[in-house]
């Protein structure tokens, strides 16, 4: 009997509930929600479902990223290897490349002008910096934390890990894909109040058509240009084109299938798990973690609300012939600022079309949130 009652005691021991804490079950709690939203309501189910179960899987099982240091047996746990990727900045750059071979940049070829857009909005990055800044963040953290404005959680997450900012990786990576996930929401209103229904019904020109030879040759231009001004910019913007160029050259159909699909899948499901497990209570629970997706939102805001308001002001110089809805998709939240720019568009007339033209500053967003990434890290002396 002795010996049943000490297997039993130990198997008791060893079950979850008797180390489960109060923070534990709020994380489970929020891992839920997020499941929720990610797959009844479609809020970036590709990353939200997997960051969501890396977020129940620690808070249930904290060993699972445990270190090889602290581990007993000298091996670390799954999500911690995982993790190690995202620390030296290798999935975020694969992840670049696939989504590269997975957009169009013809509506940017063709509206160059979508360039002052995209950079328009990256002016939410700069004001969560100085808010981060004036909440006591030291200047590097401040710089991580600020790529949320920019609603790009691959980039926030290279920008923390080349700055060494791993601490809070994980409140970074959750608050902007968070508001990524929640543009359809976050956005309109700020749309709407910076607008008139005028503005809103202006029906934009159609574009020229791209030839092949400018598609293959503006990832090349790009990347010449931006990574010789700035060589710290090469890992995101080196990959992003790479993509791009294997999409556009049409003689590696086979490597941009596989960048576009499996690889592409592949690394998702190691980014956002791993991501996931940084948000365990003892790491998430804290005022830094509430001041972070304050401070994310309100970048998030200011950067939707400088695209707009730039976007009339080529509306003002073009003699209205730019919708400044256009201007919110400068965020880089690719495609899903930019099918908002044409939602809210087509509910002050069915009958406008926004969202190719919404492509060009969106897809201008992503490179415009890499070369900030990279002029922090040259600002900082990080290579």
């Amino acid at each position: 009997m002795e010996y049943i009652s000490n297997t039993l005691g130990n198997l008791v021991e060893q079950t979850a509930f008797m180390n489960l804490t109060v923070g534990n079950l709020i994380m489970i709690g929020v891992a839920c929600i997020f499941l929720y939203l990610a797959i009844r309501h479609g809020f970036e189910p590709l990353l939200l479902v997997p960051i969501a179960f890396g977020m129940l899987l620690v808070n249930i099982y904290p060993d699972i990223m445990i270190s090889p240091e602290e581990a007993s047996n000298g091996t670390g746990g799954l999500l911690y290897y995982f993790y190690v990727l995202d620390e030296w900045s290798i999935l975020p750059s694969l992840i670049f490349l696939g989504v590269g071979a997975m957009t169009d940049f013809g509506p940017l070829i063709a509206n160059p002008k979508s360039f002052l857009l995209g950079a328009a909005a990256q002016f939410g990055i700069f004001a969560a910096y100085l808010g981060a800044m004036a909440m006591g963040f030291s200047d590097k953290a401040a710089a991580a934390i600020s790529i949320i404005g920019g609603a790009d959680g691959l980039t926030s997450i290279f920008l923390a890990g080349k700055l060494q900012q791993t601490a809070i990786l994980g409140p970074i990576a959750v608050a902007a894909y968070s508001y990524m996930s929640l543009v359809p929401i976050i956005q309109p209103p700020i749309m709407k109040l910076l607008t008139t229904e005028k503005e809103r019904k202006i029906k934009m020109e159609q574009l020229r058509p791209v030839s092949k030879l400018e598609r293959i040759l503006f990832p090349i231009i790009i990347t010449i240009v931006v990574c010789v001004i700035l060589p710290t910019t090469a890992p995101l913007v080196g990959m992003l084109m790479l993509g791009n160029l294997f999409k556009e050259s049409g003689v590696v159909r086979q490597l941009t299938d596989t960048a576009a699909n499996a690889l592409m899948y592949i690394v998702v499901i190691l980014l956002g798990t791993s991501v996931g497990a940084t948000t365990s209570a003892e790491a998430f629970l804290n005022m830094d973690t509430i001041k972070i997706v304050i401070l994310g939102l309100i970048a998030f805001a200011f950067g939707t609300a400088a695209g707009v308001l730039f976007g009339k002001l080529l509306c003002w110089a073009s003699g209205g012939k730019v919708n400044p809805l256009i201007g919110s998709a400068g965020v880089s939240a690719v495609p899903m600022a930019a099918r908002v720019s044409q939602k809210v568009g087509a509910e002050a007339d069915p009958t406008n079309f926004l969202l190719m033209h919404a492509m060009g500053p969106n897809v201008a967003g992503v490179i415009g949130t890499a070369v900030v990434a990279g002029t922090f890290m040259a600002i900082f002396g990080v290579k």
